[in-house]
């Protein structure tokens, strides 16, 4: 092997073999890597190794072939090097060629995975797969992982001087431990974890597939970085977004993110770790998408449908911001370009509604199905289009115009109350409901334009605590509409899509107090 161009400007060697490979030959690649401090950058230090919460993933190791990823994306930072600028940031969705590789690795599909890690001899390391042996010798500590089944070339490597508590799961194929490994003292949110694995365990297998290893591992890395990232059978996890948070039950504005973020992370086990997407436009849809969905659908199982509003607006807020601020021109969300406020944002709330409008059954029927279909699939990798093909085949003829809606456009509504009134009535309370209603699309250059709006959608009435009295789904067309509705309390308030399940520039206007007559 030899070096066939470098950059040492940027930290960049291209090396070719002395010999070409043949098809199906095999060679070993033999490297040593060390990541030394230099002097101090205006970015902070590097936290990758660190005294106690060292974090490593299979991304700093040498790679195969062109990174098309690491390109340069932001237009100015291209005219600097004499750069024409990038009009999309990942590969067209139809693009046949990079449909045969995976989003997460260019230069390998399903492999088998073995490591021996060292560190430190008051230290545990961990990654992917089962321990087969842990010795010391020369003052190191080793570890020997190997996983049973092929996985994807995206792996992780940590160590640290952790506390585990252990738990277990109970399923169909049997018992699956649960470990999670912690700072001493960051006991807070270590038991709501393990519910929160179990809770998602309970959930996916029955809604999805089978849950493809023996073992689920929680670790926790210091707070110089804040995420979760879900690797084959191990999730490193920040201090910062769960193990330190002070949740307060008891407050109906307060969100269980520890819980949330543990059931994110596990279903990643299915959305990527068992389908996993073509390079193309939309790759994240089938992998964050549809993991914000299932913890989504674990969090309403466990707090009911009514609570999932602060969430959704939460959602919502974060969409609109991002969307305000996009460099490059904005993409639906099947086309999506690996951005997070729409695989995470607006994902969440296309899929929200979808199970809202056709049923939580019938869309994991789509998900088991497909995920029959494309498991552990290599070239050509799946894509978006055959996800919509799923839903399609479940959604009501009323409703296939949510799947254009909610994935293949940019479409926004401008929904509100406009007036709200109730009189008592036979013991039980008249609410007599004015709304406005106006559809939106996004075109290609990104303004919008009204569209023919005749939608379905929830008229509510809430009383204390946004609890609904009345919450049904109506025709509504563009303009404003009048509703009677009769309810067996004393409304509070009235509106629209009061729960913000559809994406409105002004949610705060769709629900309005109601008067007395």
């Amino acid at each position: 092997m030899k070096i066939a161009e470098e950059r040492r400007d940027l930290g960049w060697l291209r090396y070719t073999l002395d010999r070409p490979l043949a098809p199906g030959e095999a060679t070993t690649l033999t490297y040593d890597l060390e990541y030394p401090p230099e002097g101090f950058t205006n970015s902070g230090a590097r936290a990758t190794v660190v005294d106690n919460g060292t974090f490593l993933n299979s991304g700093l190791l040498p790679v195969l072939g062109y990174q098309e990823q690491a390109e340069l994306t932001r237009d100015l930072e291209r005219k600097k090097h004499g750069l024409e600028p990038k009009a999309h940031l990942m590969p067209d969705l139809d693009d046949k060629v990079h449909q045969q590789r995976n989003y997460i690795s260019a230069d390998g599909d399903w492999i088998d995975f073995e490591a021996v890690v060292s560190t430190e001899p008051d230290q545990i390391a961990l990654a992917p797969g089962y321990l087969q042996r842990e010795w010391t010798e020369n003052g190191r500590r080793y570890f020997h992982y190997k996983m049973d089944v092929p996985i994807l070339h995206f792996t992780s490597f940590l160590s640290a001087r952790w506390a585990v508590k252990k738990g277990e799961w109970r399923g169909e194929s049997g018992a699956v431990p649960i470990e999670i490994y912690y700072q001493p003292g960051h006991e807070y949110n270590v038991d709501t974890m393990i519910t929160g694995v179990k809770d998602s365990l309970d959930y996916f297998t029955r809604a999805f597939s089978p849950y493809q290893h023996k073992q689920v591992r929680i670790l926790e890395f210091p707070r110089y970085a804040s995420f979760a990232q879900s690797f084959p059978n191990t999730i490193p996890f920040s201090e910062s977004i769960g193990f330190i948070a002070k949740v307060k039950p008891n407050d109906p504005k307060d969100i269980d993110y520890p819980y949330y973020v543990t059931a994110h992370e596990v279903a990643h086990q299915w959305w990527a770790h068992q389908v996993i997407g073509a390079y193309v436009q939309g790759a994240t849809m089938m992998s964050e998408t549809l993991a914000q969905y299932s913890a989504l659908m674990v969090m309403k199982k466990k707090y009911g449908d009514a609570k999932m509003k602060r969430f959704l607006k939460y959602e919502l807020d974060n969409y609109l911001q991002g969307r305000a601020i996009e460099r490059k021109q904005e993409q639906p969300l099947y086309r999506n370009e690996n951005q997070p406020y729409i695989h995470y944002r607006k994902g969440s709330l296309a899929m929200y509604a979808l199970q809202d409008y056709i049923g939580e059954d019938n869309v994991n029927k789509a998900l088991a199905s497909y995920i029959k279909k494309v498991a552990y699939k290599g070239p050509p990798y799946t894509t978006s289009r055959d996800l919509l093909a799923e839903f399609r085949a479940v959604t009501p003829p009323e409703y296939q115009y949510l799947i254009e809606d909610l994935f293949e456009t940019i479409t926004i509504y401008e929904n509100r109350a406009v007036s709200a009134t109730y009189a008592p009535k036979d013991g039980k309370f008249e609410v007599r409901l004015k709304v406005s209603a106006k559809k939106l699309r996004a075109k290609d250059a990104g303004a919008l334009d009204e569209v023919k709006m005749d939608d379905l959608v929830d008229i509510g009435v809430l009383g204390p605590d946004d609890k609904p009295l009345y919450l049904e789904k109506k025709r509504v067309k563009s303009g404003e509409s009048e509703f009677t509705i009769v309810v067996n309390e004393e409304p509070v308030r009235a509106g629209i899509d009061p729960v913000v399940k559809l994406v409105d520039r002004r949610p705060d206007d769709n629900t309005i107090p109601v008067t007395k007559q």
